[in-house]
């Protein structure tokens, strides 16, 4: 079992504001329980226990609510970024404190992914280093896509801006479980991102990393429209105030 996951909360929000003025947007409140809050109570229905989280924009607000984890009964690491180190460069700063296997997220998406079936996913693709939950789309011009082989590899990474269009394409969605030895190729100290530097990197050097497509509830929430849609969400799936945040398991 998995029991370790990285959430990436160092990026500065701007589209969010004005409430990214005064917390970093994983601090949004979502009927009013923290979008932390909500992704690492669902983690924890799946046995993980032991959070990394790096820190940029107004560290302490994220740090002062969560603590040490023990609140939620979990234990939770942080690593402070002076400047910006990417998606990948974020995860990098965990290296040596991580276990062979990791779930990563993104601090802005909200999810209900059932991170059970993933892992079960996860476990038939012997040898890889990564797995992403992806969507087939149409529409894409703001999203780094994929196309994918016929048993759900990556075969190639198309980096927006795009200037032409692809017969198979998959938005990346960021969740995903990762094999440490991947991050053995992001540079230290260094900005890179996962869909742009990190992913183009592992598929030319031969590795295997895969798309991973469910039809649960997930929602990256880098708008207020995108904020509103959410609490929509919750309340229409009885999951309002925080009171039941753990006892509906259902995506």
């Amino acid at each position: 079992m998995i029991r370790q996951a990285g959430i990436l909360c160092a990026g500065r929000g701007t589209r969010l504001r004005p409430f990214t003025d005064h917390a970093p947007k994983p601090m949004l409140p979502l009927l009013g329980v923290p979008m932390i809050e909500w992704n690492i109570r669902r983690f924890r229905q799946y046995g993980v226990t032991e959070f990394y989280i790096n820190l940029h924009h107004l560290p302490e607000v994220l740090r002062n609510y969560l603590g040490d984890g023990s609140r939620l009964g979990v234990h939770i690491h942080y690593h402070f970024e002076p400047e910006l180190l990417g998606t990948a460069g974020g995860i990098k700063s965990f290296e040596d404190q991580l276990d062979e296997e990791f779930f990563l997220i993104y601090g802005d998406i909200f999810s209900r992914v059932d991170y059970g079936v993933m892992e079960q996913a996860w476990r038939k693709k012997a040898g890889a280093v990564g797995m992403q939950r992806m969507a087939q789309v149409t529409e894409y011009s703001d999203a780094d896509v994929v196309e994918l082989g016929g048993d759900g590899q990556i075969v190639t990474v198309h980096p927006k801006p795009h200037t032409t269009t692809y017969s198979n394409a998959y938005r990346m969605r960021g969740v995903f479980i990762l094999r440490r030895e991947i991050l053995a190729g992001i540079p230290a100290g260094k900005y890179y991102e996962i869909g742009k530097d990190l992913l183009p990197f592992v598929i030319a050097g031969g590795q295997s990393f895969y798309g991973y497509v469910s039809l649960d509830y997930s929602k990256g929430i880098d708008t207020l429209d995108k904020w509103k849609e959410v609490e929509a969400y919750l309340r229409e799936s009885g999951l309002g105030g925080g009171v039941n945040v753990e006892n509906h398991s259902g995506s």
